[in-house]
């Protein structure tokens, strides 16, 4: 199984629902959206939370690549948003730190 970190970097979508969800970042707020996209884990550390968004953006995008008419748009760039700053704070949080 691979990492979260490695996941994220291999993420390939629309440039367009990548600058769009980008806008989302300095609006969002975990503690009110995560309950919305993934219920249940709205205090829970960043690495169950970032998977749990992984695998959710993957079925919203599945959705969008078969042109399925469940496909919610701002749904998926609320995915990604809420991906994006998860995992630079995940990344903040797991990051060595030097002491000196």
């Amino acid at each position: 199984m691979q990492d979260i970190q490695s996941r994220i970097r291999q993420l390939k979508r629309p440039g367009l629902l990548v600058r769009a969800a980008r806008f989302g970042l300095d609006d969002y707020r975990r503690t009110r959206d995560l309950s919305r996209l993934v219920p249940g884990l709205g205090t829970t550390a960043h690495g169950p939370v970032l998977i749990a968004l992984l695998e959710a953006e993957s079925v919203e995008n599945s959705a969008r690549q078969e042109r399925a008419t469940a496909y919610c748009l701002m749904r998926h760039i609320d995915l990604l948003t809420a991906v994006m700053a998860e995992a630079r704070d995940f990344e903040a949080v797991t990051r060595p730190r030097d002491i000196t």
